[in-house]
């Protein structure tokens, strides 16, 4: 893969759940509202000074949410951050970079 560009869209991964799940309340906090349902579907990965992942996430009611988020290097020893979010997406949306 290479640098700076994103993957390509890949099936979640146990992985993908766990980052998912981390930010979750990030972004409820900054939609200002409740998941109940909360299941990532696919995911891409963009390596920069640290890694982007695009997550798209499964909110229930035919709806879902893309997430960014930001993983920085394992030596800055700092927390996954919800960089930029995306509401009211469709299953069948894209997930690209934003």
């Amino acid at each position: 893969m290479m640098c700076g560009a994103p993957s390509a869209t890949l099936p979640a991964t146990t992985e993908t759940q766990e980052i998912a799940d981390k930010v979750k309340s990030q972004l409820e906090e900054k939609a200002n509202q409740k998941f109940d349902v909360f299941k990532a579907i696919s995911f891409r990965r963009q390596v920069v000074a640290g890694t982007n992942f695009f997550i798209k996430v499964d909110v229930g009611e035919e709806k879902c949410v893309h997430l960014r988020v930001f993983e920085p290097l394992p030596h800055e020893n700092k927390p996954l951050t919800l960089s930029s979010y995306q509401t009211d997406k469709e299953k069948h949306d894209e997930l690209t970079y934003f």
